[in-house]
């Protein structure tokens, strides 16, 4: 029988890596995906642990929202939960695998994989694609969002994500960029980063670069606009800013979720929402009557419907999961665990109330 190069070279660094005993003398599990499979190669894929097989496990659909910094254990493990213990694939356009590691200690998982997708040509590839469909659990690491829209989006492995999301209904999750991509409205960063008092001096801001509708298909998400870091890097202000474009410009009553770093809001299938971690998340409300007062280019956003524009809850989170937010209604009357505010803008400053 003949081999491929890369078969001979598989099998000769398993020989010496995958084959070592410990001291003693078992064969410890594999820790790095040289390649799971012998003879297919597996593209995009920088590390894997666990089981190779592949196995189908029971799951029940759920969203994280994570905001950035130190990642949130609670919100892993509450992923975790929800896939069944099957195959864990985190998706990321740059870095390394170390999501490998710690997502394999945090709850017994099938495997965990990491797949660096950094083209096109790899975010059109088949077994890309069925990698990300066999999972059980999906998490997009955090990086720079325009490079997942640049790569990713009108591929298979948006595709991918679409059927993860919406058919198989597998837990999915994002930190930092990974979390703006996970609104059907978002904010691309791909003239790069607005601060506050940029957006809210100029709502159309070169770097305000806003899309709607054409990317990721999240349950709950419809018209939602997320934002991340958000207390940590004072971004209160440039998410009005972009609510009020959607408003101004799409006719887009549109809806903000957001979380601190070290915060997660977990959704469950039925559209619950609760807040993990240290930090605060905030939810945000617009309403296509109240239209801003002065939203154009080259001009301070003045939004104040009599100190009433924006309406938002907020929830500090826990170890345990605090509050709950009804994101199939967003009905006042079932939010729990948090406080209601006002938010506006004059004159391109950020007031609150």
């Amino acid at each position: 029988m003949r081999y491929s190069l890369a078969a001979m070279l598989f099998l000769l660094c398993y020989s010496a890596v995958g084959c070592k005993k410990d001291s003693n003398g078992t064969k410890p599990q594999k820790e790095h995906a040289l390649n799971p499979d012998p003879v297919a190669l597996r593209p995009g894929s920088i590390g894997y642990v666990g089981d190779s097989a592949d196995i189908v496990t029971p799951v029940s659909g759920g969203l994280v929202l994570m905001g950035g910094g130190t990642d949130v254990d609670a919100a892993f493990k509450w992923m975790i939960e929800r896939s069944g213990g099957g195959d864990v694939v985190i998706i990321r356009a740059s870095g390394a695998d170390a999501y490998n590691p710690y997502v394999s200690k945090l709850g017994k998982v099938n495997s965990v994989e990491t797949l660096k997708i950094d083209s096109r040509a790899l975010a059109d590839d088949d077994r890309v694609a069925n990698i990300i469909r066999n999972a059980e659990m999906l998490f997009i690491a955090g990086g720079d969002q325009s490079n997942y829209m640049k790569y990713w989006k009108d591929t298979k492995t948006m595709d991918a994500i679409n059927y993860l999301l919406n058919v198989k209904k597998a837990p999915v999750g994002g930190t930092s960029a990974g979390c703006a991509i996970l609104g059907e409205l978002y904010y691309s960063g791909e003239n790069g980063s607005v601060v506050s008092d940029e957006a809210l001096g100029n709502p159309y801001h070169p770097n305000v670069t806003l899309y709607a509708n054409d990317f990721l298909k999240a349950p709950f998400m419809k018209d939602v606009l997320t934002d991340q870091h958000y207390v940590a890097r004072t971004r209160q202000g440039r998410h009005l800013a972009f609510l009020a474009r959607m408003l101004k410009d799409k006719d887009i009553a549109a809806k903000g979720i957001a979380a601190d770093e070290r915060t997660a809001v977990c959704i469950d299938a039925n559209g619950k929402a609760a807040v993990f971690g240290k930090g605060k998340a905030f939810f945000l409300m617009t309403d296509k009557n109240k239209i801003p007062e002065v939203c154009v280019s080259g001009q301070a956003l003045d939004w104040n419907l009599k100190q009433a524009a924006v309406r938002v809850y907020a929830i500090t989170g826990s170890e345990e999961g605090n509050g709950s937010f009804d994101l199939s209604t967003y009905a006042e009357s079932a939010a729990k665990g948090g406080t209601w505010q006002w938010w506006w803008a004059e004159q391109g400053k950020l007031k609150m109330n």
